[in-house]
């Protein structure tokens, strides 16, 4: 009697987890693209001429980011600083809508895209959750039709200061903004999608974690946070 109520328990079950929301947080530069895209973005707005000369500078903290004498949030704080100090706001989000248009072929995966789109058609709640400057992603994901969570530039009177507010959003970062624009994860069926070290919190948050999922080869499984336990029948 006990095994022969069991099946009339699992639709009730079934229904109690379909009401859960699901959550669905993809990283943007290499997981749906192929590569970095903040510095061809900076190559592009700026001419290879101006862009040449910047890069420059940023050749000693490189090195120091290398040793260990720099970490690579202070790198980061040191190329927006080099790159992006009284620069007008709108001149970089016009910028942002150009290399959107003329890139997108280019940076975007074919397979990224369209799980991206089923996440949207299956009324999960979807956003990117990436590192990159939110500005310069904004017409990206205007573009997939989703929200974006992105390291915030500070604006001041029109003008780029060359510094963000807060934190850049990698790591621990992103379960915190998440946080503070989801709430409480758990309430959620949270699925993520990312491709380096930058995203294993995330990942480790999540029910269900994809590591380099779009990617080919060798590299798919190279580095995964992802444990994969197998449960032996007894």
């Amino acid at each position: 009697m006990i095994y022969g109520a069991l099946p009339c328990m699992q639709p009730q079950f079934e229904n109690a987890k379909n009401t859960v929301k699901t959550l669905s947080v993809f990283d943007f530069d290499g997981t749906l693209t192929y590569h970095d895209s903040f510095i061809p973005f900076l190559k592009f707005a700026f001419g290879k001429r101006k862009f040449s000369r910047r890069l420059i500078k940023m050749v000693l903290p490189t090195l120091r980011c290398f040793r260990r004498k720099l970490t690579r949030d202070e790198l980061k704080e040191v190329l927006i600083k080099t790159f992006l100090t009284n620069i007008d706001e709108q001149w970089l989000k016009e910028k942002a809508e150009e290399f959107c248009k003329l890139y997108w072929a280019k940076l975007m995966r074919p397979t990224g895209l369209f799980a991206v789109a089923e996440e949207v058609n299956s009324n999960a709640e979807v956003t990117i959750c990436s590192a990159s400057p939110a500005m310069v992603l904004q017409p990206f994901a205007k573009r997939l039709g989703i929200k974006l969570i992105g390291t915030t530039l500070e604006v001041v009177d029109g003008k780029l200061t060359g510094k963000i507010i807060g934190n850049n959003c990698r790591c621990g970062e992103k379960i915190k903004r998440l946080e503070a624009v989801y709430g409480d994860l758990t309430q959620y069926h949270l699925r993520a999608w990312g491709d380096s070290r930058g995203d294993h919190e995330l990942l480790f948050a999540a029910q269900d974690p994809h590591w380099r999922h779009f990617h080919t080869g060798r590299r798919k499984s190279k580095n995964s946070p992802i444990k994969v336990t197998v449960k032996k029948e007894s």
